[in-house]
């Protein structure tokens, strides 16, 4: 394969010789097209396929030759002008053969480090652990070789240094326990502990070969330092147990076949070797007193009662840590204290010994099930689609809880070392979803970071640009606009926000300062309109046109110049605040003026409430009443009733005027323009004229005098042609200049003018000898509200009972029709106003006469009343209009409608007639009513 391919890039390059000596005699853009055809008959026809797809095919058919990466750049770029979805595949493997070039470099650096681990009589596990997910990290490819070789070795190395370091705490747990085989041993029989002697020995030095075999491993260079003591110390103390055990049972077996021989060092042997040569077994305790003996047994009651119901406590809690330590300090108190404790409390001491053993086990076996649901737990964060695994986050999060409950377990009990690797290689595995999110992060990071430095660029600029603007509501919006973009920016670590937040404030307070500036200064002008503002409020007098001016000043600084929502908020309230206070004083004052009703008021007040309460009460005929009574105390007449002597001075005072009152001529227009000015002048109504005529005394009627002819005060100011007192008047329409307007019509048009005049004054109410209608004084405000709100409610109450009458009205006109009762059809004054005795007469006969045909009469009724007729009758109804057309002498239907509505009545009971029947009457009787 190699030689075929160093044969293809031979036979290539010449080709290209040859076609770049063809192609230097050709034009730029010939030299261009015979590229082209160079490279698609190179392809396979890459260049010339007619779709996409087609191209796409040919060009994987041709990289799967094995090109060279020249060739390949040069088609790419040939083609990637053309098609860009043909030359996908080029850019893919083009991409890959740069990946496999980066990756050649990282591949050589890592295997020298592989190599340097490898190579170190002492391997530090952390440093190799670290080689491996550096190595993946960086990129290098660890399922390829050398590196997959080189990886593997690494992990059978640290696989060998964990196994010889999980085999030294076995051999130092054997250790212990064989030395509680020992102990155990030197409380036993002589003859027992002599047939367990070989067995125990061959065991201590089995234990020592095993120990011995470890120190010698290829690997014991590269365990954790703390691990070679142990051992030794196991071995040490595991030596002088057996040696002291050894010692003291070869004293016991002599002493019991010599006599003379010393007594072992363990008490028990010593005691039995007593009872063998017969002396007494308490000789030892005889040398002590009475007093010492209690003493004795006493203080080995407390001290091993006391181990005792601690060592109970902590088994009933379930605490395993101190269990150990708590059952070591028993036995040894047992040992110590044997001869004095009494039979019941060492029973109790060896059950309680015998449960913190099972105690023990059993803790090892549930840290172990903990330690496989935790392997579990890690082993699920890279198993299953990648769709339902859980985020980069997530799994961090995880992983660190995984781990701090594994350092928990591992507190509490014997570590496991097999499961430790399992369960730090499945972390090791799901840390790889950690760091592909973190390297998100930081590609996220960098683009915000990116993102918020141009920000701080664009808000410079922006105040460069606009440094002299006055615009300030435009400034408060960019700079709103700029703050939402800076907090929407993205997220930041805490490092880089750190770093740009302060570049952030100082570009804003730039940009801000001229507005912070007209802020301040608008603020200042503020305060000076609110001391005005409270200067204004506590005058005397409150004058609306300085309030007015105020308050445009006001509203012009606050459209020039936005504050923040708050403080313009508080401004306001201060500035409004005085004011206010001088309205609600004002206020106030207008109340107390009110407070104090006239008679007149209190009338109708009182007047007001009884309609509200005949309102109340659903009375039309109380309400009607109510009305009228309130209608009389607005005219005034409960006055004129609740006085009634001051009437007679009135009427005499009337009688006593008409006669003195000059009689009505036509006036000059000047004259008449005098005294309506006059009387405007004057600033009183006619009605104030009669209340005050009436009210004055009159002594009697001789005595009143013509009123006197008033002076010409005013004139109006008219320049037209004979309107000038010096100046004749102006000829009227269709008269010469100079000719009078008497003659035969001169009577008739003076006639017409005059009862023009008073036909106008009679009509606006100024002439005092007319009728005018009665009103009263004016009334108050509140009186005025009360009575008007009482009409209106009055109003629509008897609107909705005429409502209701009306509709109850029409029922008991159906059910007198469905019944065939004439008695039981309503009055005529309850069916409306347009139904008079006559039509309610017609309509009893038509229910007391026989059933008869209705014809068209509820046509006639539905077309009276203009409502709509059913869908199928529909045809009828235009049917009857058109007849109706031509019937010119015909009455109308709205003419017609009480015969016909008798003519239906006499008809019989049908439902879809009677409703229809309801619907027309209902519109007609309410029109007429």
């Amino acid at each position: 394969m190699g030689c075929m391919a160093t044969t293809a890039r031979a036979f290539y390059s010449l080709f290209l010789q040859s076609l770049v000596v063809k192609t230097d005699r050709l034009s730029p853009s010939a030299s261009k097209s015979g590229d082209t055809v160079a490279l698609d008959q190179l392809t396979g026809g890459a260049f010339s396929a007619p779709t996409t797809g087609e191209r796409a095919a040919r060009v994987r058919e041709w990289l799967a030759t094995g090109p060279a990466p020249e060739v390949m750049a040069e088609v790419f770029k040939e083609l990637s002008h053309r098609d860009k979805g043909a030359s996908k595949p080029l850019k893919e493997k083009l991409d890959e053969l740069k990946r496999a070039k980066a990756q050649e470099g990282l591949v050589v650096e890592w295997v020298a480090k592989a190599q340097t681990l490898l190579g170190q009589d002492r391997l530090n596990v952390a440093d190799a652990m670290a080689w491996q997910r550096d190595a993946a990290k960086a990129g290098a490819p660890l399922s390829r070789e050398p590196l997959a070789g080189l990886k593997t070795q690494v992990a059978d190395r640290i696989k060998a240094i964990e196994d010889l370091q999980h085999r030294i705490q076995v051999e130092r747990e054997a250790a212990v326990l064989l030395a509680q085989r020992i102990e155990v041993m030197s409380t036993k029989p002589v003859a027992e502990s002599e047939q367990v002697r070989a067995p125990l020995a061959a065991d201590v030095h089995a234990w020592e070969a095993q120990a011995q075999q470890l120190a010698q491993d290829a690997e014991w260079n590269s365990i954790d330092l703390r691990y070679a003591p142990m051992l030794d110390n196991s071995r040490t103390q595991l030596r002088l147990v057996w040696q002291a055990f050894d010692a003291a049972l070869a004293q016991a077996l002599l002493a019991l076949t010599d006599a003379a021989a010393a007594l072992p060092s363990v008490p028990v042997w010593a005691d039995e070797i007593r009872q063998v040569r017969g002396e007494p077994v308490g000789e030892a305790a005889s040398s002590l007193t009475p007093e010492e003996q209690l003493a004795a047994q006493a203080q080995a009651q407390v001290l091993v009662g006391a181990a005792v119901v601690h060592l109970g406590q902590e088994l009933a809690q379930g605490h395993g840590k101190t269990l150990p330590k708590l059952a070591a300090e028993l036995r040894q108190l047992l040992k110590l204290h044997a001869r004095w404790t009494p039979a019941e409390l060492e029973g109790q001491a060896q059950a309680l010994l015998a449960q913190a053993g099972d105690l023990e086990g059993w803790q090892r076996w549930r840290a172990d099930q903990l330690r496989q649901e935790l392997l579990a737990k890690a082993e699920a964060l890279v198993v299953g689609p990648e769709a339902q695994r859980p985020g980069g986050r997530k799994v961090q999060e995880t992983l660190r809880a995984l781990r701090d409950s594994w350092k928990q377990t591992d507190q509490g009990g014997a570590p496991n070392h097999a499961l430790w690797k399992r369960f730090d290689e499945a972390c090791n595995q799901a840390h790889k979803v950690v760091e592909a999110w973190l390297d998100k992060l930081k590609a996220e990071s960098a683009a915000h970071r990116a993102q918020r430095l141009a920000l701080i660029k664009d808000l410079e600029a922006w105040g460069e640009q606009h440094a002299a603007s006055t615009d300030w509501k435009l400034h408060v919006r960019e700079l709103h606009r700029f703050s939402d973009a800076w907090r929407n920016g993205g997220h930041l670590g805490e490092k880089q926000f750190a770093e740009l937040q302060p570049l952030w404030k100082a570009a804003m307070a730039r940009t801000r300062a001229p507005l912070e500036a007209a802020q301040v200064s608008n603020q200042t002008q503020r305060q000076g309109l609110i001391e005005r503002a409270v200067a204004l409020g506590e005058a005397d007098v409150l004058r609306m046109d300085a309030v007015r001016a105020l308050q445009q000043e006001w509203q012009l600084l606050a459209q020039a110049v936005p504050l923040e929502r708050k403080l313009e908020q508080r401004l306001w309230d201060a500035f409004r605040k005085p004011i206010d206070e001088a309205f609600q004083r004002k206020d106030a004052a207008r109340e107390q003026q009110s407070q104090a009703l006239s008679a007149h008021d209190q009338q109708v007040l009182l007047a007001s409430k009884a309609l509200e309460a005949a309102t109340v009460r659903q009375d039309a005929a109380a309400i009607h009443a109510a009305m009228a009574e309130l209608d009389r105390a607005l005219r005034g007449q409960a006055m004129a009733h609740a006085a009634p002597a001051a009437a007679a001075p009135t009427e005499a005072a009337r009688q006593a005027v008409e006669p003195a009152a000059a009689p009505v001529t036509p006036a000059v227009e000047g004259e008449g323009e005098g005294a309506a000015a006059d009387d405007a002048g004057s600033g009183e109504s006619p009605e104030a004229a009669d209340v005050a005529a009436s009210t004055e005394p009159v002594a009697a009627p001789a005595s009143v005098k013509a009123a006197p002819v008033r002076k010409l005060v005013a004139v109006r100011g008219d320049d037209r042609p004979g309107m000038k007192k010096t100046e004749p008047a102006a000829p009227s329409r269709g008269q010469r200049p100079g000719e009078s307007r008497g003659g035969r019509d001169a009577g008739r048009d003076a006639g017409r003018d005059g009862a023009r005049r008073d036909a106008g004054r009679f009509d606006s109410g100024r002439f005092d000898g007319g009728d005018r209608p009665e009103r009263g004084p004016r009334l108050g405000d509140a009186a005025f509200r009360a009575q008007r709100e009482a009409l209106e409610h009055a109003q629509m109450s008897l609107k909705k009972l005429a409502a209701q009458a009306h509709g109850q009205a029409l029922t008991q006109l159906l059910d007198a029709w469905k019944a065939r009762d004439a008695a039981a059809l309503p009055s005529a004054a309850e069916l409306g106003g347009r139904v008079g005795a006559s039509v309610r007469q017609s309509w009893a006969q038509a229910l007391s006469a026989a059933p008869q045909a209705a014809g068209d009469a509820v046509l006639r009724l539905e077309m009276a009343a203009e409502v709509p007729t059913p869908a199928s009758h529909v045809d009828a109804r235009r049917a009857l209009q058109l007849q109706l057309l031509t019937r010119r002498n015909d009455p109308a239907p709205a003419d017609t409608w009480p015969a016909d509505a008798a003519r239906v009545l006499s008809s019989g009971w049908d439902d879809d007639t009677a409703r229809r029947l309801q619907q027309a009457l209902k519109a007609l009787i309410r029109r007429a009513g």
